[in-house]
């Protein structure tokens, strides 16, 4: 019986709900990703509610809200508190998401799904990985190795590869194979016949044209508005998709010397763009060389400023501009509020890059063709006057008053109950039968008279009589070696106010927003006032796929060369999720699952998996060989039992049995073009053959896409007559592999 593997939706399958999936590796508990829309609609978290406090580990995947949004309310409600694990990027970026989330929604609303200080204390324990990092996990999970490789979409997005006895479950959603601007392509291609993986299907029915003709479509729609004298609108997410539009904008700008004004406006761009500078080891290739070789950080910009306060942008000089702004679904934030100022005006424009969540404005815009008119909510967040004020004022005083009182008397009755304590039973004035009486009158006095002078720390013991000075016995621990330190008591402690203000690593107040912190410290007494509008939709409306996601096309070629054993799709629209299964069904393999929302398939490996010990007898007598890291060997041996019970392979008490060479490898016909043409014989391609010298012919058979059957395996077939040029590129082309 192979590694035991279920998988259990919590949200997102057949829709385009956010992501949470229960994955139980032998019994272990992964809760991949814990995403939250942007109603946050808590409905959606039922069913992660009921498995929360069973989850044993978390794996995030991406840093948007879909992905980690509901993280700091599932730690603070539902009772998850297991470990969590994510990429640098992941972490920080995520964190800096949900402050803007909650900074965007506190403006607007009463928000209280949680704080500021939930959201620090969901992320303060993350376990931070690097790719391709093998991290083993202890405890209940022994013998599980996890470890995040490069899923493309955003910056540090993650494939989640989970092993254990040799099994791989790999877990991909939102992966690009695309190289773009600040991103490489996605590594799930490298994986070969895992046991089990779980993709989704969100872009199963979708093509995107070229990336050049994407990006030249895109700026010329924002050229031609500016040109026009109008405003251009993207909303965008926080930080993520957001850093390729800001790449392509500053390229553009930079190489046409514009002086169109461009702005990022979130209550964390600031902090987003010092981050981010910090990350090129986690970016595409060419920006990493271009700053080890220029020292040119790509994300040291000059023509997009950053804001983090609307009126700033009111202070701005009229005239076209460009304004990226949060949030993308248009439901609050500072993108709602610009979009109902500028939609009125035809020479606007709002461009969205990313299709809109469900049932969000944004996405009601995007519609074909879209609404004239929309009702949209206008909320602020004023300050309250008069008597409002002073009434509130009233309350908050009479609480504190409560307050008080109530610590008061619970102070009071702890002191009463500390000098009630029993007696000594040797206490003279116990023993003393005769004068009982005046023995309580002077115990009544003495309370009396020692109750104003009890203060904390000052606690009689329960043998005394009269508070007492408090003792405490410092006696050092001592070992062979003498006194026992303590490491952390010579630690440098440095408290200050932005660690108080910010406890995550210490470090983030430094790069947060002053008008963010500003906005964290306001205790102003304040109200929220909301306005329902019409408005009457007369800008132009565009949509563009920058979305950073792998196309159907794309998708179906990589899930056929990945070749999974069983595949478990998720989150897709039900038409997109039943496209892909037939498809995979037909040439991918033949166990593909769609679950519904909390039902539980077993996706075990059929195969069977055994534990062996090579005995030192069989070792030595084994033969290693060089192929390229690693060493191999042919092993003819029995199955035999050690004295603890264990299966062991020992020698053979027979001799071997012959066996067919088997040439280990793989090899690419453009490269052994060249090598037979270093070594002198004239080779050409033609109609998909190579052809060697006058009379040879080399082919492939076997398409590695095509799993299944005798198809799987490749073959190179060597035709031609029995000449001494045949003999001489066949030793040529068994000299590429390793033939044990």
């Amino acid at each position: 019986m192979g590694t035991s593997v279920q998988v259990k939706p919590l949200c997102g399958v057949y829709n385009e709900n956010p992501l949470a999936y229960l994955v139980s590796v032998d019994g272990f508990n992964f809760l991949v990703d814990c995403g939250w829309n942007d109603h946050f609609d808590t409905s959606l978290l039922e069913p992660l509610s009921r498995v929360a406090p069973t989850v044993d580990a978390v794996l995030l995947s991406h840093s948007d809200t879909l992905h980690l949004g509901a993280l700091p309310y599932a730690m603070k409600k539902l009772g998850l508190s297991a470990p969590v694990f994510a990429t640098e990027p992941v972490y920080r970026l995520g964190l800096l998401t949900m402050y803007d989330q909650y900074l965007s929604r506190k403006q607007v609303s009463e928000f209280d799904l949680f704080t500021l200080d939930d959201i620090d204390s969901a992320f303060q324990n993350i376990t931070r990985l690097t790719y391709s990092q093998n991290y083993h996990i202890s405890g209940k999970g022994e013998g599980i190795v996890i470890a995040p490789h490069v899923a493309g979409h955003l910056l540090g997005g993650t494939v989640w590869k989970i092993t254990k006895d040799g099994e791989d479950v790999i877990y991909a959603v939102d992966f690009n194979h695309r190289k773009e601007r600040h991103l490489n392509g996605t590594v799930l291609e490298s994986f070969v016949r895992p046991a089990v993986l779980i993709t989704d299907a969100y872009n199963a029915l979708n093509n995107q044209p070229s990336r050049r003709q994407r990006d030249q479509e895109f700026l010329d729609a924002i050229m031609k508005t500016l040109r026009a004298d109008g405003n251009v609108l993207l909303p965008v997410d926080t930080a993520g998709r957001v850093l390729e539009l800001i790449l392509i904008l500053e390229q553009f700008w930079e190489q046409h010397k514009l002086a169109y004004p461009i702005f990022f406006l979130t209550y964390v761009s600031s902090s987003t763009i010092d981050y981010v500078k910090s990350f090129l080891e986690w970016m595409s290739d060419s920006i990493a060389k271009s700053f080890e070789h220029t020292r040119d950080n790509a994300f040291l910009l000059r023509h997009v400023k950053l804001l983090i306060n609307k009126s700033d942008l009111e202070s701005v000089p009229d005239g076209p501009k460009v304004v990226l702004a949060s949030m993308g679904s248009l439901e609050a934030g500072f993108s709602h509020d610009i979009f109902v100022e500028w939609v009125s005006d035809t020479k606007n424009l709002i461009l969205f890059s990313e299709r809109g969540q469900f049932g969000t404005l944004a996405r009601m815009l995007q519609a074909d063709p879209p609404p004239k008119a929309v009702k949209v909510t206008m909320s602020k967040r004023v300050p309250l006057v008069g008597e409002e004020l002073a009434a509130y004022e009233e309350e908050q005083n009479r609480i504190k008053k409560e307050e008080a009182l109530k610590a008061s008397l619970i102070k009071e009755e702890e002191s009463k109950a500390s000098l009630r304590t029993e007696l000594p039973v040797n206490d003279q004035m116990v023993l003393d039968a005769n004068n009982t009486h005046s023995s309580s009158n002077a115990i009544g006095q003495r309370s009396e008279a020692f109750r104003d002078v009890l203060i904390d720390g000052f606690l009689p013991p329960s043998t005394s009589v009269a508070p007492m000075f408090p003792f405490y016995d410092c006696s050092s621990e001592w070992d062979d070696f003498g006194e026992v330190i303590n490491p952390d008591d010579y630690v440098t402690k440095d408290v200050n106010m932005d660690q108080m203000l910010m406890p995550v690593d210490g470090d983030l107040a430094g790069k947060l927003d002053e008008g963010s912190v500003s906005l964290i410290l306001d205790t102003t007494p304040s109200k929220v006032v909301s306005t329902e509008l019409t408005v009457q939709v007369k800008c132009s409306l565009i949509y563009m796929d920058f979305e950073g996601r792998s196309d159907g096309r794309s998708i179906k070629s990589i899930l056929a060369h990945v070749a999974p054993l069983k595949l478990v799709l998720v989150h897709g629209s039900a038409e997109a999720t039943e496209h892909l299964k037939q498809h995979c069904l037909q040439h991918v393999c033949p166990h593909v699952y769609a679950p519904q929302i909390e039902e539980t398939i077993d996706v075990t490996s059929d195969l069977c998996a055994y534990k062996v010990q090579l005995s030192e007898k069989l070792m030595s007598n084994v033969l290693f060989k060089k192929l390229g890291e690693y060493e191999i060997a042919w092993i003819d041996a029995e199955v035999g039992k050690t004295e603890n019970g264990m299966l062991s392979l020992l020698p053979l008490s027979s001799p071997a049995p012959p066996h067919k060479t088997v040439l280990v490898g793989d090899i690419k016909m453009a490269d052994f073009k060249q090598f037979l043409a270093s070594k002198g014989v004239q080779v050409e391609f033609a109609g998909g053959a190579l052809r060697c010298g006058e009379y040879v012919t080399l082919r492939k058979v076997g398409d590695a896409s095509q799993k299944g059957g005798s198809a799987a395996i490749q073959q190179i077939i060597l035709e031609g007559p029995l000449t001494e040029e045949y003999y001489k590129i066949r030793e040529y082309l068994y000299s590429q592999f390793y033939a044990p």
